[in-house]
């Protein structure tokens, strides 16, 4: 099965996000994908040094803060939608879901212009509420980590 990354499979309407959206030219570009299906996601990403926090040469928090909700959003989407029995092959939109709750322990700064790998895990889904497991790792090594609760979205735009 060839991968295509969930945010590639977002509605037109929202394709637009300054994180993962792949029409928002200014935008991060992040894009997730199953590491293990459907068991794990990852994306891996590397912020430009401008993204530097008030310490000098090390990622602003709200850059890891964005990171973190924008894959736990996507991976949300994936689990949900795997759970709908909605396929990865391009023929389908995933649900869109967005943030309900954001909780993110900053553990270890992270170098600028380094290559960032965020996972995310199921923790439950109950009706329009799923619940993930976030992971930030620079160089193997774990910088932050997040619970999130994601909301479905009821109405797609479409």
């Amino acid at each position: 099965m060839e991968k295509i990354a969930f945010q590639n499979l977002y509605a037109e309407p929202y394709t637009h996000c300054y994180g993962c959206g792949r029409n928002n030219l200014h935008g991060y570009q992040l894009k997730s994908y199953w590491e293990e299906f459907p068991v794990r996601t990852i994306s891996h990403i590397q912020p430009a040094a401008h993204y530097t926090g008030g310490v000098p040469d090390h990622l602003y928090g709200g850059l890891i803060a964005s990171l973190l909700d924008c894959h736990g959003t996507a991976t949300a989407a994936a689990f949900k939608s795997h759970a709908l029995g909605i396929k990865f092959d391009g023929n389908e939109n995933l649900v869109r879901c967005v943030t309900g709750n954001l909780n993110i322990q900053f553990i270890r700064p992270v170098l600028v212009n380094t290559e960032i790998t965020l996972t995310g895990e199921l923790m439950k889904i109950e009706d329009r509420k799923i619940w993930v497991a976030l992971s930030l790792s620079a160089n193997e090594i774990k910088c932050a980590k997040a619970e999130m609760l994601a909301i479905q979205m009821k109405q797609p735009l479409d």
